[in-house]
Protein backbone atom coordinates (compact mmCIF):
# COMPACT_ATOMS: atom_id res chain seq x y z
CA UNK A 1 0.00 0.00 0.00
CA UNK A 2 1.70 3.10 -0.90
CA UNK A 3 -0.70 5.54 0.84
CA UNK A 4 -3.07 5.48 2.99
CA UNK A 5 -5.65 8.97 2.27
CA UNK A 6 -9.69 7.18 2.72
CA UNK A 7 -11.43 4.44 2.63
CA UNK A 8 -12.66 4.95 -0.61
CA UNK A 9 -9.15 3.73 -1.81
CA UNK A 10 -9.02 0.54 -0.18
CA UNK A 11 -10.07 -2.61 -0.96
CA UNK A 12 -11.83 -5.27 0.96
CA UNK A 13 -8.48 -7.44 0.55
CA UNK A 14 -6.68 -4.64 2.11
CA UNK A 15 -8.69 -3.93 4.67
CA UNK A 16 -8.71 -7.74 5.68
CA UNK A 17 -4.45 -7.52 5.14
CA UNK A 18 -4.24 -4.39 7.85
CA UNK A 19 -6.54 -6.30 10.70
CA UNK A 20 -4.86 -9.34 10.44
CA UNK A 21 -1.46 -7.94 10.48
CA UNK A 22 -2.90 -5.78 13.34
CA UNK A 23 -4.14 -8.67 15.47
CA UNK A 24 -1.39 -10.46 15.15
CA UNK A 25 1.03 -7.71 16.08
CA UNK A 26 -1.44 -7.65 19.28
CA UNK A 27 -0.98 -11.41 20.07
CA UNK A 28 2.77 -10.74 20.20
CA UNK A 29 3.92 -12.07 16.42
CA UNK A 30 7.05 -10.67 15.27
CA UNK A 31 7.34 -6.76 14.43
CA UNK A 32 8.83 -5.29 11.55
CA UNK A 33 12.00 -3.62 12.78
CA UNK A 34 11.94 -0.40 10.58
CA UNK A 35 15.47 1.43 11.68
CA UNK A 36 16.07 2.63 8.62
CA UNK A 37 12.60 4.72 8.41
CA UNK A 38 12.28 8.14 9.44
CA UNK A 39 8.65 9.72 9.59
CA UNK A 40 6.98 12.96 10.19
CA UNK A 41 3.76 13.56 11.97
CA UNK A 42 2.21 17.11 11.10
CA UNK A 43 -0.37 18.02 12.94
CA UNK A 44 -2.33 21.15 11.83
CA UNK A 45 -4.74 20.28 14.23
CA UNK A 46 -4.67 19.49 17.87
CA UNK A 47 -4.83 15.82 18.76
CA UNK A 48 -4.23 13.18 21.57
CA UNK A 49 -4.84 9.84 20.36
CA UNK A 50 -4.48 9.94 16.63
CA UNK A 51 -0.95 11.85 17.03
CA UNK A 52 0.05 9.90 20.42
CA UNK A 53 -0.41 6.45 18.59
CA UNK A 54 1.15 7.15 16.02
CA UNK A 55 4.24 8.25 17.10
CA UNK A 56 3.50 5.17 20.09
CA UNK A 57 3.60 2.76 16.91
CA UNK A 58 6.43 4.30 15.55
CA UNK A 59 8.61 3.78 18.69
CA UNK A 60 7.49 0.01 18.79
CA UNK A 61 8.66 -0.59 15.12
CA UNK A 62 11.77 1.60 16.33
CA UNK A 63 10.92 4.32 13.66
CA UNK A 64 12.93 7.21 13.78
CA UNK A 65 10.51 10.27 14.24
CA UNK A 66 11.48 13.96 12.96
CA UNK A 67 9.72 16.56 15.11
CA UNK A 68 7.32 19.35 13.68
CA UNK A 69 5.88 21.51 15.28
CA UNK A 70 3.54 23.99 12.89
CA UNK A 71 4.05 27.59 15.76
CA UNK A 72 7.40 27.37 15.19
CA UNK A 73 7.91 25.57 11.46
CA UNK A 74 7.80 28.02 8.35
CA UNK A 75 4.17 27.49 8.11
CA UNK A 76 3.48 30.72 10.77
CA UNK A 77 5.60 32.60 7.16
CA UNK A 78 3.29 31.52 4.65
CA UNK A 79 4.76 27.65 2.96
CA UNK A 80 1.72 26.08 2.16
CA UNK A 81 1.87 22.29 2.33
CA UNK A 82 3.08 20.77 -0.43
CA UNK A 83 6.26 22.91 0.28
CA UNK A 84 6.32 21.89 3.54
CA UNK A 85 6.25 18.17 2.74
CA UNK A 86 8.49 18.53 -0.47
CA UNK A 87 10.83 20.02 2.08
CA UNK A 88 10.51 17.13 4.50
CA UNK A 89 10.74 14.87 1.35
CA UNK A 90 14.05 16.27 0.22
CA UNK A 91 15.77 15.79 3.46
CA UNK A 92 15.03 12.55 3.58
CA UNK A 93 11.71 11.73 5.19
CA UNK A 94 9.98 8.42 4.54
CA UNK A 95 6.64 9.05 4.91
CA UNK A 96 4.26 11.88 6.50
CA UNK A 97 1.34 11.08 8.33
CA UNK A 98 -0.79 14.55 7.89
CA UNK A 99 -3.81 16.11 10.13
CA UNK A 100 -4.79 19.21 8.43
CA UNK A 101 -8.35 21.27 8.77
CA UNK A 102 -8.85 21.29 4.96
CA UNK A 103 -10.73 18.52 3.10
CA UNK A 104 -8.63 16.25 1.06
CA UNK A 105 -5.55 18.18 1.44
CA UNK A 106 -3.63 15.21 -0.13
CA UNK A 107 -5.09 16.20 -3.65
CA UNK A 108 -2.50 19.33 -3.46
CA UNK A 109 0.79 16.76 -3.09
CA UNK A 110 0.11 14.38 -6.17
CA UNK A 111 3.66 15.46 -7.25
CA UNK A 112 5.10 13.83 -3.54
CA UNK A 113 7.00 10.88 -4.22
CA UNK A 114 6.53 9.44 0.07
CA UNK A 115 4.11 8.39 1.42
CA UNK A 116 1.52 10.04 3.05
CA UNK A 117 -0.95 8.70 5.72
CA UNK A 118 -4.08 10.58 6.83
CA UNK A 119 -4.31 11.06 10.16
CA UNK A 120 -7.34 12.87 9.31
CA UNK A 121 -8.50 15.35 7.01
CA UNK A 122 -11.35 18.48 8.18
CA UNK A 123 -14.97 17.04 8.03
CA UNK A 124 -13.80 14.78 5.34
CA UNK A 125 -11.89 11.19 6.10
CA UNK A 126 -10.23 9.61 8.54
CA UNK A 127 -8.78 6.28 7.61
CA UNK A 128 -7.00 5.02 10.38
CA UNK A 129 -9.58 5.39 12.64
CA UNK A 130 -12.16 3.45 10.82
CA UNK A 131 -9.69 0.56 10.46
CA UNK A 132 -8.91 0.36 14.48
CA UNK A 133 -12.54 0.84 14.75
CA UNK A 134 -13.65 -2.36 12.49
CA UNK A 135 -10.40 -4.17 14.13
CA UNK A 136 -12.38 -3.61 17.15
CA UNK A 137 -15.42 -4.74 15.89
CA UNK A 138 -14.01 -7.83 14.30
CA UNK A 139 -12.17 -8.93 17.59
CA UNK A 140 -15.80 -8.56 19.49
CA UNK A 141 -18.04 -10.42 17.09
CA UNK A 142 -16.07 -12.30 15.14
CA UNK A 143 -17.23 -10.57 11.27
CA UNK A 144 -18.37 -7.39 9.97
CA UNK A 145 -20.07 -9.04 6.96
CA UNK A 146 -23.78 -8.79 7.74
CA UNK A 147 -23.68 -6.63 11.05
CA UNK A 148 -26.61 -3.60 12.16
CA UNK A 149 -23.85 -0.55 12.89
CA UNK A 150 -25.88 2.53 13.90
CA UNK A 151 -23.19 5.93 14.08
CA UNK A 152 -25.07 8.17 16.24
CA UNK A 153 -25.06 12.06 16.31
CA UNK A 154 -23.07 15.01 14.80
CA UNK A 155 -22.74 13.11 11.10
CA UNK A 156 -22.21 16.19 9.12
CA UNK A 157 -18.97 17.41 10.54
CA UNK A 158 -17.72 13.80 11.02
CA UNK A 159 -14.51 12.71 9.33
CA UNK A 160 -15.37 9.10 10.90
CA UNK A 161 -19.08 8.53 10.57
CA UNK A 162 -17.95 9.24 6.67
CA UNK A 163 -14.88 6.92 6.99
CA UNK A 164 -17.25 4.22 8.63
CA UNK A 165 -19.93 4.42 6.32
CA UNK A 166 -17.68 4.05 3.53
CA UNK A 167 -15.64 0.77 4.83
CA UNK A 168 -18.17 -0.85 6.96
CA UNK A 169 -20.66 -0.99 3.97
CA UNK A 170 -17.36 -2.21 1.62
CA UNK A 171 -17.27 -5.03 4.17
CA UNK A 172 -20.89 -6.29 3.77
CA UNK A 173 -22.41 -4.63 7.32
CA UNK A 174 -25.33 -2.65 7.39
CA UNK A 175 -24.81 0.87 8.17
CA UNK A 176 -27.13 3.47 9.60
CA UNK A 177 -27.13 6.81 10.54
CA UNK A 178 -28.94 8.54 13.96
CA UNK A 179 -28.54 11.69 15.47
CA UNK A 180 -30.18 15.10 15.37
CA UNK A 181 -31.85 16.09 12.07
CA UNK A 182 -29.73 19.16 11.26
CA UNK A 183 -26.26 17.31 11.61
CA UNK A 184 -27.36 14.47 9.25
CA UNK A 185 -26.10 14.15 5.74
CA UNK A 186 -28.16 13.15 2.92
CA UNK A 187 -25.61 13.56 0.09
CA UNK A 188 -23.96 9.65 2.22
CA UNK A 189 -27.39 7.89 1.37
CA UNK A 190 -27.34 6.00 4.09
CA UNK A 191 -30.60 5.27 5.76
CA UNK A 192 -31.59 6.37 8.95
CA UNK A 193 -33.03 5.45 12.67
CA UNK A 194 -33.74 6.73 15.86
CA UNK A 195 -31.48 6.06 18.92
CA UNK A 196 -34.16 4.24 20.26
CA UNK A 197 -34.07 2.24 17.33
CA UNK A 198 -30.34 1.69 16.92
CA UNK A 199 -30.15 0.59 20.81
CA UNK A 200 -32.84 -2.39 20.25
CA UNK A 201 -31.92 -3.75 16.19
CA UNK A 202 -28.19 -2.72 15.89
CA UNK A 203 -25.14 -4.77 17.20
CA UNK A 204 -22.84 -2.05 17.57
CA UNK A 205 -23.70 1.48 18.70
CA UNK A 206 -21.21 4.37 17.62
CA UNK A 207 -21.51 7.36 19.21
CA UNK A 208 -19.87 10.32 17.69
CA UNK A 209 -18.31 13.49 20.11
CA UNK A 210 -20.77 17.00 19.18
CA UNK A 211 -18.50 18.74 17.59
CA UNK A 212 -19.06 22.56 18.75
CA UNK A 213 -15.60 23.92 16.83
CA UNK A 214 -17.17 23.03 13.37
CA UNK A 215 -20.73 24.62 14.56
CA UNK A 216 -22.97 26.49 16.35
CA UNK A 217 -26.15 24.10 16.53
CA UNK A 218 -26.81 22.33 19.92
CA UNK A 219 -23.97 24.34 21.94
CA UNK A 220 -26.98 26.00 23.93
CA UNK A 221 -28.95 23.06 24.56
CA UNK A 222 -28.46 21.74 27.91
CA UNK A 223 -26.49 18.41 27.97
CA UNK A 224 -28.98 16.58 29.97
CA UNK A 225 -31.36 17.06 26.83
CA UNK A 226 -29.13 16.36 24.31
CA UNK A 227 -28.54 13.03 25.69
CA UNK A 228 -32.24 12.81 26.48
CA UNK A 229 -33.19 12.96 23.08
CA UNK A 230 -30.09 11.43 20.97
CA UNK A 231 -27.94 10.01 23.23
CA UNK A 232 -26.55 7.01 25.12
CA UNK A 233 -27.32 6.70 28.49
CA UNK A 234 -27.77 3.63 30.95
CA UNK A 235 -31.53 2.89 30.13
CA UNK A 236 -30.81 2.73 26.57
CA UNK A 237 -27.68 0.16 27.48
CA UNK A 238 -30.19 -2.22 29.30
CA UNK A 239 -31.96 -2.30 26.20
CA UNK A 240 -29.30 -3.89 23.50
CA UNK A 241 -28.66 -7.01 22.53
CA UNK A 242 -26.80 -9.09 24.50
CA UNK A 243 -23.66 -9.02 22.75
CA UNK A 244 -23.97 -5.32 21.43
CA UNK A 245 -20.92 -3.04 21.56
CA UNK A 246 -20.61 0.50 22.77
CA UNK A 247 -18.06 2.68 21.06
CA UNK A 248 -16.79 6.01 20.59
CA UNK A 249 -13.97 7.50 18.90
CA UNK A 250 -12.86 10.21 21.83
CA UNK A 251 -12.72 12.89 22.89
CA UNK A 252 -16.21 12.48 24.80
CA UNK A 253 -18.07 14.95 25.61
CA UNK A 254 -19.33 13.23 28.99
CA UNK A 255 -22.79 13.60 29.91
CA UNK A 256 -24.16 14.92 26.26
CA UNK A 257 -23.51 12.09 23.80
CA UNK A 258 -22.77 9.16 26.46
CA UNK A 259 -23.21 9.79 30.39
CA UNK A 260 -20.50 8.61 32.54
CA UNK A 261 -21.70 5.34 33.32
CA UNK A 262 -22.02 3.69 29.87
CA UNK A 263 -18.04 5.18 28.74
CA UNK A 264 -16.67 2.59 31.11
CA UNK A 265 -19.56 -0.17 31.51
CA UNK A 266 -19.78 -3.67 30.35
CA UNK A 267 -20.53 -2.79 26.76
CA UNK A 268 -18.20 0.15 26.38
CA UNK A 269 -15.30 -0.70 23.96
CA UNK A 270 -14.10 2.70 23.99
CA UNK A 271 -10.71 2.62 25.76
CA UNK A 272 -10.24 -0.83 23.87
CA UNK A 273 -10.85 1.48 20.75
CA UNK A 274 -7.63 3.64 22.05
CA UNK A 275 -5.73 0.00 22.74
CA UNK A 276 -6.36 -0.95 18.88
CA UNK A 277 -5.08 2.06 17.59
CA UNK A 278 -1.45 1.48 18.29
CA UNK A 279 -1.81 -1.61 16.91
CA UNK A 280 -3.61 -1.03 13.87
CA UNK A 281 -1.18 2.18 13.53
CA UNK A 282 1.69 -0.22 13.97
CA UNK A 283 -0.01 -2.55 10.62
CA UNK A 284 -0.56 0.63 8.38
CA UNK A 285 2.75 1.70 8.98
CA UNK A 286 4.59 -1.76 8.31
CA UNK A 287 2.47 -1.79 5.15
CA UNK A 288 3.32 1.70 3.81
CA UNK A 289 7.03 1.77 4.75
CA UNK A 290 7.98 -1.58 3.99
CA UNK A 291 5.39 -1.97 1.14
CA UNK A 292 4.59 -6.15 1.77
CA UNK A 293 1.33 -5.51 3.79
CA UNK A 294 -1.09 -4.88 1.30
CA UNK A 295 0.17 -8.16 -0.56
CA UNK A 296 -0.52 -10.48 2.72
CA UNK A 297 -4.22 -12.14 2.84
CA UNK A 298 -4.59 -14.51 5.47
CA UNK A 299 -7.72 -12.85 7.08
CA UNK A 300 -10.06 -15.21 4.87
CA UNK A 301 -8.34 -18.29 5.74
CA UNK A 302 -7.58 -17.68 9.57
CA UNK A 303 -11.33 -15.78 10.46
CA UNK A 304 -13.08 -17.19 7.88
CA UNK A 305 -14.88 -13.64 7.72
CA UNK A 306 -17.80 -13.95 4.83
CA UNK A 307 -17.86 -11.62 2.15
Amino acid sequence: MKNLLSMEHVSPKEIEALITRAIDIKHGRTVMKLNDKTVVNLFYENSTRTKLSFEMAEKNLNVERLPFDVSTSSVSKGESLYDTCKTLEAIGADALVIRHPDNKYYETLGNLNIPVINGGDGSGSHPTQSLLDMMTIYEHLGQLCGLKIAIVGDIKHSRVAKSNAQALTKMGAEVYFSGPPELQDDALNIPQITIDQAVESCDVVMLLRVQHERHDAYNNMAKEEYNQQFGMNTKRMNKMKDHALIMHPAPINRGVEITDEVVEGDKSVIFEQMTNGVFMRMSILESVLDGEGSKTNAFEKRYAVTQ
